[in-house]
């Protein structure tokens, strides 16, 4: 380690500082590496080992063409892997490829410049992916030395270290926090300038509007947090958390999707829904996930307080959005999980929900004739038998139940006897179906797990689940979990299906089984408060701040108010404090004006110009070389001009101490021969 630094700090100053600034954007464009295409990451890399290894030979840099020519190639690139230069993932890789083609033509301080700002830009554009926690350390030690690199910059004389550039650039950032914490309490977020909209098209993750078997299986692997629920009050029972999401009714065979009815508007099916108990009070704090929904405990009869959003809720008593969710949102709400919903009595359109495609399924449908023989009309001591035959006609409950063919029904009832919860659910619908009870599929998230850190209930993708319901005379809609009948712990106790664990993850859970747990929930709940007092920091919440201030109905305008009378005081303080500054003078300039004024008394003049050797020369011409004045004078000197002594510095404290001290002469004194 000692003999790397010593190489670079041999290292002439304008190769360390190259090499700095390589390091730094390889730092910038690292966090966005898993947001650009591969060939751009893989160029980066390359030019800058190129770039690097150019500075350390001293080679000069690539001409015109070589540079003109990557560009073009570049550009036909970005546009193939985007099909267009424009918007942000071909903004992003654009800015990506500018920055590290610009490096190849750093010659002078302008370029280096240049730079400076393409990469502050960078780093914005990171906050357009993440907006973690983690995203915000690793770009604030991206800002660091961004800032070190800049103060280096204008620094040209001499040698300075970049410890020194750090220090200075650390001191400019915590002057700048005031600033920046004023700003980010006070700045009015004024929809929709605040905020940037995601890509729709991108980055979704979590449940889809249509269900494919085998797909929600897929999610068991995702450790991706879906959403927190803060309770107000004791948590429900385990088993009652389900949290609806889209309902699915249309079955081709293969794939489940929301309800294509062919009957009128006026015979749809009413929601109908009729809520009974006490109400569950909670807040949702919801990741995006691209998608016009929100997941709410099984029923909520009212609307959810979600900012800057219009909701309602559908027939089948899912809530949506009037746009998808494209950035984290947190909404209240309040929900009974005690409920009816759904017509009562036979209606028309329950026949959209008993239709199956033709020619699926044979042996399914069989044993629905069966079924009928051995139990009659009685719609519940069938769907108990069901039920019965799940529990006991080995029937397991697993994560990998193979690739089903054409007849999933067929392969669930009589084949393999294993799958995951859609295989489960989808297989229970059909069979109802094929004995006639209306019946559909409802998706969403079922269980969860308390961080003891924060109290907070987590939801995870892992935690998607798809059960039933099938309507009953004089019930209505009624939830059936078909799944429960397979596994009772995968509702009752909340036990769940493991992913493989890497090689580290399994080292840390045989050395101490809870430590890997308890590490998660700690990193989870500050990640959590991150985006509780961070990220969610909305509009309302700096109402509540100036509400607190005494304002009796804030809006936006009181909020530019304040923040002018805050710049407006912060710009009065730093005229004061300027204006003090420049009446103060240099302390150092200040001993020595004491030190002449002490010899002005004892018969040496001097001016204001005289430097402090040509004042021990006097003294020492005056009463001899060991005068102690002129000695202090010669050391005063040095701790202005000289090199500093790591062993032996002299600090102008230590001098303001030794003036004190120093035995003058008197007026009368004899001169030195």
């Amino acid at each position: 380690m000692n003999q790397l630094h010593q190489r670079v700090t041999s290292l002439p100053r304008e190769t360390r500082d190259t090499l700095f600034l390589l390091a730094v954007i390889g730092w910038v464009v690292f966090l966005q590496v898993g947001h650009i295409p591969w060939w751009c990451g893989l160029l980066t890399v390359g030019v800058l080992v190129w770039r690097t290894t150019l500075t350390l030979r001293g080679l000069p840099l690539p001409g015109w063409p070589w540079r003109f020519g990557l560009l073009a190639l570049l550009l036909g690139a970005t546009w193939a892997t985007h099909s267009t230069i424009l918007g942000r993932d071909a903004g992003v890789t654009l800015i990506v490829v500018l920055l590290a083609l610009k490096t190849l033509e750093m010659r002078a301080r302008r370029d280096a410049f240049v730079i400076f700002f393409l990469s502050f830009f960078m780093l914005l554009t990171h906050f357009f992916y993440s907006q973690t926690l983690l995203t915000a350390v690793g770009i604030l030690v991206a800002l660091m030395a961004l800032l070190t690199a800049l103060v280096n910059a204008h620094m040209p004389v001499g040698r300075p270290t970049l410890g020194q550039a750090a220090r200075i650039a650390g001191g400019m950032a915590l002057m700048g926090a005031p600033i920046m914490l004023v700003l980010f309490l006070l700045f009015p977020r004024l929809s929709p300038l605040w905020g940037m909209p995601g890509d729709d098209a991108a980055g979704r993750s979590g449940l889809s509007n249509s269900m494919r078997v085998g797909q929600i299986a897929q999610l068991v692997l995702d450790e991706n947090i879906a959403f927190r629920v803060k309770f107000d009050g004791p948590l429900p029972p385990q088993g009652q958390l389900y949290f609806r999401g889209p309902v699915l009714s249309d079955f081709d065979g293969a794939e489940w999707r929301p309800l294509r009815s062919g009957f009128p508007d006026a015979l749809a099916l009413p929601s109908d829904l009729v809520v009974s108990g006490e109400a569950v009070r909670y807040e949702v704090t919801m990741e995006a996930n691209r998608r016009p929904w929100l997941f709410l405990l099984e029923a909520a009869p009212q609307a959810p307080d979600v900012p800057g959003v219009r909701v309602r809720m559908t027939r089948e008593l899912q809530w949506v959005t009037d746009r998808p969710i494209g950035t984290q949102v947190r909404y209240r709400a309040q929900s009974h999980t005690s409920f009816q919903h759904g017509p009562l009595e036979p209606a028309v359109a329950l026949q959209d929900h008993v239709e199956l495609p033709p020619g699926f399924n044979p042996r399914t449908l069989a044993l629905a004739q069966e079924l009928r023989r051995q139990h009659g009309r009685s719609n519940r001591a069938l769907i108990d038998a069901v039920l019965d035959r799940l529990r006991t006609g080995g029937y397991t409950y697993t994560l990998e139940p193979g690739v089903f063919g054409q007849h999933t029904a067929d392969e669930f009832w009589f084949d393999r006897r294993q799958g995951f919860c859609e295989h489960i659910a989808s297989s229970f619908v059909v069979l109802m179906r094929a004995l006639d009870i209306p019946a559909r599929i409802v998706t969403g998230y079922q269980g969860g797990e308390l961080n003891a850190f924060d109290e907070f209930w987590t939801v995870r993708q892992r935690d998607a689940h798809a059960w039933a319901e099938v309507w009953l005379q004089g019930q209505g809609w009624v939830r059936v979990d078909p799944t429960s009948a397979v596994a009772p712990g995968r509702i009752g106790s909340l036990e769940r299906l493991a992913a493989p664990e890497g090689a580290l993850a399994g080292a840390l859970r045989n050395f101490n089984p809870t430590l890997l747990t308890q590490m998660r929930e700690v990193w989870e709940a500050v990640n959590n408060r991150w985006s509780q007092w961070v990220l969610n920091y909305t509009q309302g919440r700096q109402l509540d701040l100036l509400r607190n201030l005494g304002f009796q109905s804030p809006n936006w305008t009181d909020l530019v108010t304040v923040l002018l009378g805050v710049v407006v005081l912060a710009s009065l303080i730093g005229a004061a404090w300027t204006l003090w500054e420049r009446q103060q003078h240099d302390p150092w300039l200040r001993l020595l004006r004491r030190a002449r004024v002490r010899l002005q008394a004892l018969g040496i003049p001097s001016a204001d110009h005289t430097p402090p050797r040509e004042l021990a020369r006097q003294v020492q011409q005056r009463w001899g070389p060991q005068a102690g004045i002129a000695q202090w004078l010669i050391r005063l000197e040095a701790q202005r001009y000289s090199r500093p002594d790591s062993k032996n510095p002299i600090t102008l404290a230590a001098l303001q101490r030794e003036f004190r001290q120093l035995a003058w002469p008197g007026k009368d004194s004899t001169p030195a021969s």
